[in-house]
């Protein structure tokens, strides 16, 4: 088991790990529990009352949040000719095909998004032992196998991402960095349960929301109450001019 530090452990303390906090409030102490020196990503960890074993409870989606991830994304893109140079044109960070393929296969996968035009998937499609369990493999349902490859490259530089439940029906995503004001956390937090509400299947039983759990890339956990999720922004302070 890992030790933490003394600021870990102090930053812990004033965590209430049983108590289910106002959404705000979560933003603000996550805030003041931050403890590595470098600007650590927020993360949310949304566990769903869905059964995963079923293809319909299964929940994928993408989501552009309203103040982006405070990141640069890396876009890889498998196009040729015309679609190629629309592509570098758009700002895709890497543009190939066979070679792209093959340097991927060889162990680089040093981008965040990774899109291609369905001409390539039968290239694309060696790749997924690689790329399917990082969640980078171009998928037609989440936009980013497509001939508008400008439109794809776009959005995604523009801070659009893909979530999904994992195996066991859990929602892990990104909503920003600790440098964000906390009302600009708090509304990519909103638009997330928003999302999460639209997407809900329909064959979903039972609590849909269970736990939501907001932490720092080194910080400790803390609960949201899942009950909250209308009027999210009603309680926080207004961002800086």
């Amino acid at each position: 088991m890992a030790k933490h530090g003394k600021k870990y452990i102090e930053a812990k303390a004033k965590v209430d790990r049983e108590h289910e906090y106002e959404p705000a409030e979560a933003v603000k102490l996550l805030k003041e529990t931050k403890t590595a020196k470098f600007d650590e990503s927020v993360e949310v960890h949304i566990r769903t009352g869905l059964n995963v074993r079923h293809a319909d409870e299964q929940l994928r989606g993408t989501i552009a949040l309203p103040h982006g991830l405070g990141k640069e994304v890396t876009i890889a893109v498998f196009a040729q000719g015309d679609k190629a140079r629309e592509a570098e044109e758009a700002g895709a960070d890497f543009v190939g095909a066979d070679d792209l393929a093959k340097k991927i296969e060889d162990g680089w996968t040093d981008f965040d998004v990774a899109i291609a035009t369905p001409d390539m998937m039968p290239v694309v499609g060696k790749l997924g032992r690689v790329l399917g369990p990082q969640g980078k493999m171009p998928n037609p349902k989440v936009g980013t196998v497509t001939m508008d490859v400008k439109k794809a490259v776009e959005e995604s530089k523009s801070g659009k991402i893909e979530y999904r439940t994992d195996r066991t029906a859990i929602v892990h995503i990104n909503i920003g960095k600790t440098s964000f004001e906390e009302r600009l956390l708090l509304e990519n937090y909103a638009a997330v349960i928003d999302e999460m509400i639209r997407a809900k299947p329909s064959a979903a039983k039972g609590r849909y929301l269970r736990t939501i759990t907001i932490t720092s890339t080194m910080g400790p956990g803390i609960k949201v109450d899942p009950s909250r999720t209308r009027d999210i922004l009603g309680e926080a302070a207004p961002a800086a001019a």
